[in-house]
């Protein structure tokens, strides 16, 4: 049927082209929109079924398709974008990395530096006195310690220490998003091999630049070394507060033994120090320490290293943290011997021990009698310190406190303080007069005396008349020992003086008698070492040998002092004389009971000094007591307190030791000898020395001025 083209149906049927059906350039369809008219009508309604209006719920739907497109596409243009985004921050962070990576040195020169050598320190029977050094503790190795002291470090500081590649990218997003979340820095998202590059290789300044080089070096170390080697190294260098790097030092500093020994709650409290040392040290802050302790335990027992059992008796178990680690006397001995080892070794490059002469239980009776001296009595005499030495015949220093508290003051009183002597200083005098052939019984007159301008006096203000050196010496009288000086003249003092061992600068003039010239406690105590053992002049030493831990020996002490510096019959002259003094002398309060002993008492001037220097045929020790602005005591004399506390710690210091007598005691009467000088001679008319007129007694054996013969001729050339 061929259609009908009438007018009427001219509406329903269009047949005419439209544009979109003509061919577009290039032979293509056109896409063209066609023109809204009948055809978009007809459309219209083909769509809504042909009766205009839409079918019943189709708009719904068709809404909530479009909006379901809409998101899709929102989450694909999200992605992409996001996707964009990280290509470029990758790109970004690559150059940054890139810039930053390019100040460091060469791979080819990368490598770990050499931890800082460890000096350990020990006593005579090899007991750890203090390590010393940069570190403060020895290097050990991992499986030396017990393995829950490793294992509380990696439970607080790194729990996935073992398996990152050295950065902890989930680390790193947990610390961010806690920072943020919380509003301040509560986490750090470093791991310990970050740590370690650290403390290795950068400066802890909180730059950007350090942390792209940190997380570098990182990665190389994880890429160089085992797990086990960057835990071992980083528990050995890590800083743990009070100056102790390396958990060896921490642990001795804070519990007082070796990190080998250390309990779990010891270890988790060393763990929980890593976090801010200062503020969690069980020495400053023990509620913070312990509760920073339990946090460390819990984390163990979450990550499978403690059983809850075991953490919670972990936090129930005391711990004895060390209070007196930095004041503890063996400090002064420890610093006095660093001070020395490179005059032996030379520069240390490895951990080495050093053997001492220190006999421990000696040094702590010294320091406990030193300190309960002060606390009892020095506030009421005006003393604020002091300090002990004690050495053996051989001149090993056995003892030595260089203060009453080395943790308030390092400064080490007994080996470079030099104060005035006062009285202690007399022995010299009297030994140079017994070498021009004085005795003990030789009378001198105590009477007022003024040789040129000086008018020594007695401390009592006191005279006593004639009397024997003995009695003078024992009685400490000033004015017999400037007589003495008087007659054998300071250089020969001097020279007694130097070869006992005194080797400070001493003036030459007549109040060198009364100890006015500055000595320090270790050098008069070893002057005084030649009346115990035979005459035989020492050198005080504390080191007897050094080697590494290897056992490879680098130093060994031999030889003796100086050799014989007086004759058998002076020595046993002056070891009588020096008896008397704490027989009936000024140094009563020292006496020993039926072990034999000598010594002397000193006082300077305004009580600002006070002595007490003695001695047994086995060892010999001096005390002093004064203040540090050498300010006067409240007559804190030699033979007060100083003799108390000489008393205390020889007394224990002989607690087993046979009794043994001083060298050259006899049992022969003193013989008076006739006085140099008349008794009724006025003192201002003593001749000062250098007058003609002066009369010297003849020497005995050619020490000192005066005399003659081939014997005084080779004394005065190579010395007395």
């Amino acid at each position: 049927m061929e259609p009908r083209l009438d007018r009427a149906e001219a509406g329903t049927l269009d047949m005419r082209l439209t544009g979109a059906d003509r061919p577009a350039a290039g032979g293509k369809p056109s896409r063209q929109r066609a023109p809204r008219g009948r055809k978009g009508e007809a459309e219209t309604k083909g769509r809504s079924g042909g009766n205009g209006r839409p079918p019943r719920g189709g708009g719904r739907k068709g809404k909530a398709r479009r909006r379901r497109g809409g998101l899709v596409g929102l989450i694909r243009r999200a992605v992409y974008w996001g996707f964009v985004l990280c290509i470029w921050a990758g790109i970004g962070g690559a150059g940054v990395l890139i810039y930053y990576a390019a100040y460091l040195p060469p791979t080819s020169e990368w490598k770990v530096p050499q931890r800082p050598p460890n000096v350990r320190i020990v006593a005579a029977d090899g007991t750890l006195m203090a390590n010393r050094g940069d570190t403060g503790g020895e290097a050990v190795r991992l499986e030396q310690l017990p393995p829950y002291l490793p294992q509380a470090v990696i439970a607080i500081e790194d729990r996935r220490f073992r398996s990152h590649f050295g950065l902890d990218p989930l680390g790193l997003a947990r610390a961010v998003f806690t920072n943020v979340t919380s509003g301040r820095l509560v986490q750090g998202g470093s791991t310990l091999t970050q740590q370690l590059a650290k403390n290795l290789f950068l400066e802890p300044d909180r730059t950007l630049k350090r942390k792209v080089q940190e997380a570098v070096l990182a990665i190389w170390l994880e890429a160089s070394y085992s797990k086990d080697e960057i835990l071992e190294m980083y528990l050995n260098r890590v800083y743990f507060g009070a100056g102790a790097y390396g958990v060896d030092g921490a642990a001795r500093r804070y519990f007082g033994k070796s990190a080998r020994l250390v309990s779990i709650a010891e270890a988790a409290t060393l763990a929980g120090l890593l976090k801010a040392p200062s503020r969690y040290a069980p020495t400053r802050n023990p509620d913070l320490a312990a509760e920073r302790a339990a946090t460390v335990l819990g984390a163990m027992a979450e990550e499978g290293y403690l059983t809850e059992r075991e953490a919670t008796d972990a936090i129930a178990a005391p711990m004895r943290v060390v209070t007196h680690h930095t004041s503890a006397s063996e400090n002064y001995v420890a610093d006095w011997v660093m001070e020395r080892l490179p005059g032996y070794v030379g520069a240390v490059d490895t951990d080495i021990i050093v053997d001492t002469t220190i006999d421990l239980g000696l040094q702590i009776i010294a320091e406990d009698a030193l300190r309960r001296a002060l606390d009892e009595e020095g506030a009421k005499r005006g003393v604020g310190q002091g300090a002990v030495v004690t050495l053996d015949g051989s001149g090993a220093v056995k003892a030595l406190v260089g203060g009453r508290d080395y943790s308030r003051s390092q400064f080490n009183r007994a080996v470079n303080a030099r104060r005035q002597p006062g009285s202690a200083f007399k022995p010299f005098v009297y030994l140079a007069a017994l070498e021009r052939g004085l005795t003990p019984g030789t009378v001198r007159q105590d009477a007022p005396v003024r040789i040129g301008k000086w008018a020594p006096q007695n401390y009592s203000k006191s005279y006593r008349g004639p009397v024997t050196l003995t009695e003078a010496l024992s009685l400490s009288l000033n004015t017999v020992a400037a007589r003495l000086a008087n007659e054998v003249g300071p250089k020969a003092i001097i020279r007694t003086a130097r070869k006992l061992g005194i080797s400070s600068p001493l003036a030459s003039n007549l109040s060198i008698s009364l100890g006015t010239s500055e000595v320090t406690p270790l050098e008069i105590a070893a002057a005084y070492v030649p009346f115990s053992n035979g005459g035989h002049a020492v050198v005080p030493h504390v080191i007897r040998s050094i080697r590494t831990m290897d056992g490879k020996l680098l130093y060994a002490r031999k030889g003796d002092g100086g050799g014989r510096v007086i004759d058998h019959r002076t020595l046993s002259d002056m070891n009588m004389m020096m008896g008397e003094t704490l027989m009936t002398g000024t140094g009563k309060a020292a006496h020993l009971g039926g072990r034999p002993a000598g010594g002397k008492t000193g006082t300077s001037q305004d009580f600002r000094d006070g002595w007490f220097i003695g001695y047994t045929g086995t060892m010999t020790t001096a005390v002093w007591l004064g203040n540090d602005d050498n300010s006067p005591t409240k007559r804190a004399t030699g033979g007060s307190l100083p003799a108390k506390v000489w008393k205390e710690v020889m007394s224990a210091g002989h607690q087993g030791l046979p009794v043994a007598g001083l060298p050259g005691i006899s049992d022969r009467p003193v013989q008076v000898a006739e006085p140099a000088t008349p008794l009724d001679m006025p003192m201002r008319d003593i001749p000062a020395e250098g007058d003609p007129a002066r009369r010297l007694a003849p020497m005995r054996d050619g020490d000192g001025e005066g005399g003659g013969g081939p014997l005084d001729l080779l004394n005065r050339i190579f010395g007395g």
